[in-house]
């Protein structure tokens, strides 16, 4: 079956203190999307047989490629900041790896997350509408594993993708990717944490702001974040000023509690939507 919403990239084992967890944009936007109503399918790499895998299964039409290891983060955080390292990466995915069934998917999602997606893929969608969540792009690493900035930009391949969205923290090593990308796609989001964020709407800026929570921990609040962009425009009939409030509100949701936990409700969902909705028609 066609699904609603596609999502593609790495799902990721994230160390911590409490062991390996699934991470990773497509672990928090399947569950993101899932909760809107919408079928959801992924076309994703990991270790043949990875139990973490097994987190996805409720929530999409799981097309895993098989690899030695999945893709594998760790994070050390230290006085100055916070160090990344790569532990292990899965097969790459390219435009062949695409089932027919996932064609035609109306909804996009291209969630690369350890440069493991060649980017012409893009051009594999002419009739749906495409995201892109950048960061993964934007990642190289040394013989260590240590995670650095690289930057990434291809005019071609942005002609075939509706919207982007990054952090300003994903571009701090190169700022000027931002006005370089404000005018290169229609739709640019660039999200500033508790401070709201920019969206370029063929270049002009417009900023917005996100409601203040209590943060218990910020991991997936941006997945969260452009996923729910994406879900939205269906059911707010592309209304893009109303669907910044639905995205805004269930990515600073996400940010009190902890983990995929952060994921929203389909009650949440719902109650994002009536706001947005009410907000549209006063």
């Amino acid at each position: 079956m066609t699904p609603d919403y596609l999502l593609i990239g790495h799902m990721t084992a994230d160390l911590t203190p409490d062991g390996r967890v699934p991470g990773g944009t497509v672990s928090y936007a399947t569950r993101t999307a899932a909760a809107f109503g919408l079928r959801v399918a992924l076309l994703t790499s990991a270790a043949v047989g990875d139990p973490l895998l097994n987190t996805l299964m409720p929530v999409a039409d799981v097309l895993s490629l098989p690899a030695a290891e999945t893709t594998t983060y760790e994070n050390i955080y230290t006085p100055a900041g916070r160090v990344q390292y790569v532990r292990g990466v899965a097969a790459p995915i390219g435009a062949a790896d695409l089932p027919p069934r996932f064609l035609g998917a109306p909804l996009v999602h291209l969630a690369p997350i350890a440069d493991e997606i060649d980017p012409q893929i893009a051009h594999s969608f002419r009739e749906s509408t495409v995201l892109l969540t950048l960061q993964g792009w934007l990642r190289r690493w040394d013989g260590d594993g240590r995670v650095h900035f690289k930057r990434w930009y291809d005019h071609d391949v942005l002609q075939s993708i509706d919207i982007v969205v990054f952090s300003e923290e994903d571009i701090l090593e190169s700022p000027q990717m931002e006005r370089e990308f404000a005018g290169s796609v229609k739709h640019l989001f660039v999200t500033r944490a508790e401070k709201g964020g920019t969206y370029y709407h063929d270049g002009k800026a417009i900023d917005y702001t996100t409601p203040q929570v209590e943060m218990v921990n910020p991991t997936g609040a941006g997945d969260v974040f452009a996923a729910s962009l994406l879900a939205s425009l269906p059911p707010l009939n592309g209304d893009v000023r109303a669907v910044i409030g639905v995205a805004a509100r269930l990515g600073a949701t996400s940010v009190t509690r902890y983990l995929l936990d952060g994921a929203p409700t389909p009650d949440e969902v719902q109650a994002a939507l009536a706001e947005a909705r009410e907000r549209a028609s006063s």
